[in-house]
């Protein structure tokens, strides 16, 4: 063999074409081309559909699994929290099955913003909804910066 082998189409420099070269993706403003993905995902929105439902599956068994915990450790939860845990946790649920619709982005906001509230109900419940809502800013965040 001459030269290194590359699994590329065409046999191409696993390095990609030069910078600076259209092939590059390079528009002249400094950002990607008409066309190209800015993230380099190969399919952003699943990417960004995939980690809000992630996010919300993981609320909804972290709600579930902390009733017991919170009825031994935290006191007496009553069963209006009760209630409360368990539907949110079913929203959850319905919301990532829901997230390829854009107000299902709003309505697991508007969620989080339920959780916080039902900090009246249980003290522990406001720290969840405190530590749930910064897991969901980060994931807007993240969405917004791989869809742009």
């Amino acid at each position: 063999m001459t030269g290194p082998v590359s699994d590329r189409p065409g046999g191409g420099d696993p390095q990609g074409p030069e910078a600076g070269t259209p092939e590059a993706g390079n528009s002249e403003a400094g950002g990607p081309a008409p066309g190209q993905r800015r993230s380099g995902l190969r399919n952003p929105e699943k990417a960004a559909r995939g980690l809000g439902a992630g996010t919300l599956a993981l609320e909804a068994l972290v709600l579930l699994l902390a009733i017991q915990p919170i009825r031994v450790v935290g006191g007496h939860l009553s069963g209006a929290a009760i209630g409360a845990i368990v539907a949110l946790a079913v929203g959850c649920v319905v919301l990532a099955g829901l997230m390829g619709r854009a107000w299902a982005w709003h309505a697991g906001t508007v969620l989080q913003g339920l959780l916080l509230l039902s900090g009246l109900l249980h003290w522990s419940l406001f720290v969840l909804g405190v530590i749930f809502a910064l897991v969901w800013a980060y994931a807007v965040h993240v969405r917004r910066v791989i869809l742009g």
